[in-house]
């Protein structure tokens, strides 16, 4: 994991403090059921709205006893992190899949996990890649070398099918527009016509079909990466 930037006020390196008495009625502090609920807040408020003593007030805990548990708020955020990119496979009932559709599951299934979980994308470029990032892209790097792509060339792959993932992810996450804005745009594209007349007459900006032009693009992708 990263190194941590910050950390409980006054806590030296290896020393912990020892938990506070929990609420009656509430289930015992432990690092699972913090992740959790930083995980909700995290969705509900957003990266800045993640504070300790939100999460502390949140688990009817003092904000000192979470240190018991977790180092700082950025260990916090790279745990949700790693959290909700857990990766567990295709079904069995896929097992056969060949290569191109073990990646495409993969990778539609990193791009679900996101759209859940918006401020994911966001934390990605940080230093701490957890054991569930790693593993993905430990499982993506094997997959391409079981296809035929030489070591020499095993980087530009994977970098190339991640810049995807994360191009598409972000653009569809925050290019959120209403019908009523996408039919003006749209309207506005046809009076402008001689000036923009490819992606008037591709009716560019009324495309919704996220999911489907996803899986196409990450197709074309695939046909370069194929070995010849």
């Amino acid at each position: 994991m990263a190194a941590k930037r910050s950390g409980a006020p006054g806590k030296r390196r290896g020393e912990r403090h020892q938990p506070t008495q929990e609420p009656q009625g509430e289930p015992p502090l432990s690092r699972d059921r913090i992740v959790a609920t930083a995980i909700d807040l995290l969705d509900a408020h957003g990266l800045d709205g993640l504070t300790m003593r939100r999460l502390a007030d949140r688990l009817g805990s003092g904000v000192m006893s979470l240190y018991w548990h977790v180092d700082s708020k950025e260990d916090v955020f790279d745990l949700a992190l790693d959290a909700v990119l857990e990766y567990r496979g295709p079904p069995e009932a896929d097992a056969s899949r060949d290569w191109r559709g073990d990646i495409v599951h993969m990778l539609e299934d990193w791009r679900a996990s996101m759209l859940r979980h918006p401020w994911s994308a966001a934390l990605l470029p940080r230093q701490a890649l957890g054991a569930n990032v790693l593993g993905r892209l430990e499982l993506l790097g094997e997959t391409l070398s079981r296809a035929g792509v030489a070591d020499a060339d095993l980087n530009v792959a994977i970098w190339s099918l991640w810049n995807y993932l994360m191009g598409a992810t972000i653009t569809r996450a925050s290019f959120d527009l209403s019908d009523d804005e996408r039919a003006a745009a749209q309207q506005r594209l046809a009076r402008l016509g001689e000036r923009y007349p490819s992606i008037e007459r591709s009716r560019l900006l009324l495309d919704d079909d996220w999911d489907g032009v996803f899986r196409k693009g990450l197709g074309v992708l695939l046909d370069g990466l194929s070995p010849r």
